[in-house]
């Protein structure tokens, strides 16, 4: 059964700063490129960050561009959101996500929409974000 646990979140001022973790079993990680999402109330989901298997592709949207920084241990099954500067926009629950394919990742990050056949990623259940002004 894969397992994707998110944690880290918290309530913070803006310009602080908070790191998330995301540990997943159940499943060969280094296999699995591994996303960062976020969802603020009334707003729908949008991809924040992904990463690829071995770190060599990594990608941000515009939004968190030169604030966060994504990375990963493989060693311990984990992807890590490094999010500094936080802003009262940033305030959202944010969650993990695991795909085998870097490209469905991209796309979904993207908010492009997954042509059948490529199969749904792994979600975790979200940790909470709060950025005060």
């Amino acid at each position: 059964q894969v397992q994707v646990v998110e944690s880290g979140g918290g309530s913070v001022q803006a310009g602080g700063s908070l790191k998330l973790s995301c540990l997943v079993s159940g499943l060969v990680f280094d296999d699995y490129a591994m996303g960062w999402f976020r969802q603020a109330p009334g707003k729908e989901r949008e991809g924040v960050s992904y990463i690829n298997w071995n770190g060599a592709i990594i990608y941000y949207v515009d939004s968190v561009q030169g604030r966060f920084t994504i990375s990963r241990d493989n060693d311990k099954n984990t992807v890590y959101l490094q999010m500094n500067s936080l802003k009262p926009e940033d305030t959202a629950t944010y969650y993990c996500a695991a795909h085998s394919r870097v490209t469905t990742m991209s796309n979904l990050v993207l908010g492009a929409k997954l042509p059948p056949g490529e199969g749904n990623p792994y979600w975790g259940q979200g940790t909470q974000v709060t950025v005060s002004s």
